[in-house]
C-alpha cells in the first residue's frame, strides 16, 4: 500500500509491481442540478477527478446509485446515461455497479486507474518555489446553491454546468507529462481547505494572489446575495485560524471557502518548468491560472 488511510490524499494506491500501481477511489453525491443527464455526467466527472489528481489514468468504473422507488425509470436511466457517456469520454469502461432504494437520489462511481509508482502526485509533493496552477474557475458551490434557490440566471447555470462536466483529464495528462509531484483537486473543502491540506502535508506556506483567481462569471454577484451552501461556513470554521487575509471583503473570503463540485486540479509547478508547462497548455487549448506560490512557512496567506 503506497497511499492509504494516513496521508490526506484523494485515492488509495496499491503497488502491483515495479512499474504498475492501482489507483482506487469512490465518490457520489445528491443532485446539484435539475437535469438528470447533466447530474450523472457531473457526478462521473467528479469521481474520475480523484484519479487524475493522483497522477493516474482511469480505465475501469462501477456505478453507485441510490434511487427513490417512485422515481420514473426514464430519469434514473438518464442519470446512468450521463455517467456512462462521461466515462466513455474519459476512455473508461463501466462494468456494472450497485443500486439501492433511497429517499433522495445519489449517484457516483467507484473508479480504478493506474499510475507508475515513481510518478504519483500527492498533496505532500509541493516544493518551495512551486507555482500554484488551477485548472478550473471557482464558484461552483455558490452557483449550484443559487440554482436550487431559483436565484441563478440561465447563463450562470449553463457556465457552471459546463465546467462541472469538464473532465480533468487534460490537466492530469499535462501533470504527468511534466512529472509534477504535488497536486490535488478542489472539491468539498474549497480552495483554502484543500490548499491547507497541501501546505500541511508539504510543510510549506501557500501565498495566493486573489486578483489572479478565476471565478465563474456569476459567482461575485451570487456571493453578494449570500447564496453560499452550508459547507462554506463549515469550511471557514475549520480553516480560518490558519489563513491570513489582506483586504478581501467577507463575501470574497467566503468564495475561497466555497465547496466545489467537480472542481479543477491544483498543481505545483516548479519555476524552471513553468513557461514550458503553460505553453504546452496553450497548445492543447487547456485553460490554466497561475494563482500563487508555495514558500517556506506554514498556513495560507491571501493577498
Amino acid at each position: 500500500m503506497l497511499v492509504g488511510l494516513n496521508p490526506p490524499d484523494d485515492a488509495a494506491i496499491w503497488r502491483m509491481d515495479e512499474s504498475r500501481a492501482l489507483v482506487v477511489t469512490a465518490d457520489f453525491f445528491t443532485p446539484v442540478v435539475d437535469d438528470a443527464y447533466d447530474y450523472g455526467a457531473i457526478s462521473a466527472a467528479n469521481s474520475l477527478s480523484d484519479v487524475y489528481a493522483m497522477g493516474g489514468e482511469p480505465f475501469l468504473a462501477l456505478n453507485l446509485a441510490a434511487l427513490p422507488p417512485n422515481l420514473p425509470a426514464e430519469i434514473g436511466g438518464e442519470i446512468l446515461r450521463g455517467g456512462a457517456e462521461k466515462a466513455r469520454e474519459a476512455g473508461v469502461v463501466i462494468v456494472g455497479g450497485h443500486t439501492i432504494q433511497d429517499k433522495e437520489p445519489k449517484f457516483g462511481l467507484v473508479v480504478i486507474g493506474q499510475v507508475h509508482p515513481q510518478k504519483i502526485i500527492t498533496k505532500g509533493g509541493l516544493q518551495a518555489g512551486d507555482h500554484l496552477i488551477l485548472s478550473k474557475p471557482l464558484g461552483m458551490g455558490v452557483t449550484t446553491t443559487a440554482i436550487k434557490r431559483g436565484q441563478a440566471r440561465e447563463a450562470e447555470m449553463a457556465e457552471a454546468i459546463r465546467w462541472m462536466k469538464t473532465l480533468n483529464r487534460k490537466a492530469g495528462a499535462l501533470a504527468r507529462e511534466f512529472s509534477l509531484r504535488g497536486g490535488t483537486d478542489i472539491t468539498g473543502f474549497g480552495l483554502l481547505g484543500h490548499g491547507l491540506e497541501m501546505a500541511q502535508a508539504s510543510g510549506l506556506k501557500l501565498e495566493i494572489a486573489y486578483a489572479q483567481l478565476p471565478f465563474l462569471a456569476g459567482a461575485p454577484r451570487l456571493a453578494r446575495a449570500w447564496c453560499f451552501p452550508g459547507g462554506a461556513a463549515d469550511n471557514r470554521l475549520f480553516v480560518q485560524a490558519q489563513v491570513a487575509f489582506h483586504g478581501q471583503s467577507e463575501e470574497q473570503q467566503m468564495l475561497l471557502f466555497d465547496p466545489q463540485t467537480s472542481g479543477g486540479l491544483l498543481l505545483g509547478v516548479p519555476e524552471s518548468r513553468l513557461e514550458a508547462f503553460l505553453e504546452r497548455a496553450r497548445a492543447t487549448a487547456l485553460p490554466l491560472w497561475d494563482i500563487g506560490r508555495a514558500v517556506p512557512g506554514s498556513g495560507i496567506a491571501v493577498f
